[in-house]
C-alpha cells in the first residue's frame, strides 16, 4: 500500500484549500485497540518509555524541519501531560529518524528496545503554501507492531489540532478512551485586576477571556457538550446567574432577589441546577438554560448549595447545613431520597463527582487548611490528595478521571494546579499575572 508520502511530488500533491476544516484518515489499519498498556485505574502506575525522534521532513526544507521538531517536541509534552509517559532523551537514540514510508519490518526495533523505548513515535512532514500534510505513527517496540498510524492534512496553523488529534488516538489504542485532548478549563483570574472568567486548553496553553464587565465574576461551570458556560457575576452589584452561549455570545441573566449562585450543567441536558434565595432560604433549583425554574430540588432549613451531578444525572451531590456544620449529601432524583456522605470534619464542601460515577473529589478543612479529599459515594476509601501545601481547594476532574484540577496558594498566591486521580505529580497548570481560581474542566468538545 503506497503511503502519502509516496504518492507526493512537489508538483502533483494537491490539497483541498477552499476551507480550514483539519481532515485526516486511516494510513494503515491499527491492530485493533489493546487496552492492556495502561490502567488508569492503577494508583501506582509505571510510566511507559516511550521514543519521539524528530519528524522527517520529506521535501528538506527548513520550514519542514522547524515543522517536525515542533511538532515532535508538541507531541512529546501532550503525551508527558497525561502523567502515562516517560519521554527519552533524543541524545540515546542510536540511529537518525526514519524515513516516514516504513513499516514495521523496517524498523530495528532493537535499536529501541535497547535503549529502553517500549513505545515508538515516528512521523513525517510535507510544507507547501502553507498547506501542511503530516503522517504519524506509533509502534510497540517489544512486539514489532504498529499499533496505530494516522494521515493528517490542513493548514499549517492546523498543526495543534493535529498533534491533540494523535495524542487521542494514543491514548485510545492504549487505554480504550479518547483521553483528555479536546476538552477545556474555565476559570477565575485576576490578571486584568477584576476576577473575570477565563478559559484554556487542557493543559494550559491558549488562555481567553471570557467577561470583560470589571467586575466579580465566580463559580463558572461548563455545560456538557462545551457549548455553554454559566456563572455567577456582580456586574450589576448583586449576584446574578449569567449563562451563556460561547460562540454565539448568547444567553440569559437569573436577576432574582437575593442570591442566585453556584451553578452545575446536568450531563447530557441543557440544564442546569443553580442555588436561589429568592423565598427567604438558599435553596437548590433545577433551571433551563434560558433560566425558567423546573422544579425545587432542595427542602431544608439552612443554606444548601454547590452541586455536582452523577455522570448519568440521577444523583446530585450538593453542600448543605442541615445537620449543623457543612457537610456534603447525596440525593437520588427520582426517589428524593437524601443521604450523608461526609462525616470526617466539620466542614466539608466544593463537592466533585468523577467521570466514571465512583468517587467524589471535595475540600475538606482541617489542621492543615483546606485539602483535597476523595472519598467513594459508599463513604468508604477516603483518601487526602494534598498534604502540607497551604490552602487547596476546588476540585474537578478532567473527562477521562485521570487527572483532578484544582486551585492553591502554596506559591503564596492562589493558582491553578494538576494532579492525577491519586494525588501525585502535582504541578502547575499555567502562568498568568494575578489569581487563578475556582477551576472547572469541561468535558471533550469533539466527538471520537
Amino acid at each position: 500500500m503506497r503511503t502519502l508520502f509516496n504518492s507526493f511530488t512537489t508538483r502533483s500533491f494537491s490539497l483541498v484549500l477552499t476551507g480550514l476544516l483539519l481532515c485526516f484518515c486511516w494510513v494503515l489499519p491499527a491492530l485493533g485497540a489493546q487496552y492492556d498498556y495502561v490502567d488508569i485505574n492503577n494508583p501506582a502506575l509505571r510510566k511507559i518509555p516511550t521514543a519521539i525522534p524528530f519528524f522527517k521532513p520529506v521535501n528538506q526544507t527548513g520550514a519542514e524541519k522547524v515543522i517536525c521538531s515542533k511538532a515532535a517536541d508538541m507531541l512529546a509534552d501532550m503525551l508527558v501531560f497525561t502523567g502515562y509517559f516517560k519521554m527519552l532523551d533524543r541524545g540515546s537514540f542510536l540511529i537518525e529518524p526514519y524515513s516516514p514510508n516504513i513499516v514495521a519490518r523496517q524498523i530495528k526495533f532493537k535499536n529501541w528496545t535497547g535503549i529502553g523505548a517500549e513505545l515508538l513515535v515516528t512521523g513525517g512532514v510535507v510544507l507547501e503554501g502553507g498547506a501542511l500534510n503530516m503522517e504519524l505513527r506509533l509502534f510497540d517496540t517489544f512486539k514489532g507492531q504498529l499499533l496505530v498510524g494516522k494521515r493528517y492534512r490542513g493548514r499549517e496553523d492546523d498543526l495543534r489540532r493535529m498533534i491533540r488529534r494523535f495524542s487521542s488516538e494514543i491514548i485510545f489504542v492504549l487505554t480504550g478512551n479518547r483521553g483528555i485532548f479536546d476538552s477545556k478549563i474555565t476559570f477565575v483570574s485576576t490578571v486584568s485586576g477584576h476576577k473575570e472568567i477565563f478559559t484554556c486548553d487542557f493543559d494550559g496553553k491558549d488562555p481567553v477571556r471570557i467577561t470583560h464587565n470589571n467586575s466579580i465574576n465566580l463559580s463558572p461551570a461548563w455545560s456538557s457538550d462545551g457549548q455553554w458556560i454559566a456563572y455567577t457575576s456582580y456586574a450589576k452589584n448583586k449576584p446574578d446567574l449569567y449563562i451563556r452561549q460561547i460562540k454565539k455570545k448568547t444567553g440569559a441573566v437569573v436577576s432574582k432577589k437575593g442570591l442566585n449562585i453556584a451553578p452545575s450543567w446536568v450531563p447530557g441536558k441543557l440544564q442546569l441546577a443553580a442555588t436561589l434565595s429568592f423565598s427567604g432560604d438558599p435553596e437548590i433549583y433545577l433551571l433551563t438554560q434560558t433560566g425558567k425554574i423546573i422544579k425545587r430540588l432542595t427542602h431544608s432549613s439552612g443554606i444548601d448549595v454547590s452541586v455536582s451531578w452523577s455522570p448519568d444525572g440521577k444523583k446530585m451531590a450538593f453542600v448543605s447545613r442541615r445537620a449543623g456544620s457543612p457537610q456534603i449529601y447525596i440525593k437520588e432524583i427520582a426517589s428524593g431520597q437524601v443521604r450523608r456522605l461526609t462525616f470526617e470534619g466539620k466542614n466539608n464542601t466544593q463537592p466533585a463527582w468523577s467521570p466514571n460515577g465512583d468517587r467524589i473529589a471535595y475540600t475538606a478543612m482541617n489542621r492543615d487548611g483546606l485539602n483535597i479529599r476523595v472519598i467513594g459515594i459508599d463513604g468508604r476509601g477516603l483518601a487526602q490528595m494534598t498534604h502540607n501545601s497551604g490552602d487547596n481547594e476546588s476540585p474537578s476532574w478532567s473527562p477521562d478521571g485521570s487527572l483532578i484540577v484544582f486551585s492553591s496558594d502554596r506559591e503564596g498566591t492562589s493558582r491553578i494546579y494538576i494532579m492525577n486521580a491519586y494525588g501525585t505529580d502535582q504541578r502547575r497548570l499555567l502562568k498568568l499575572p494575578g489569581q487563578q481560581s475556582e477551576p472547572d474542566w469541561s468535558g471533550n468538545m469533539t466527538a471520537p
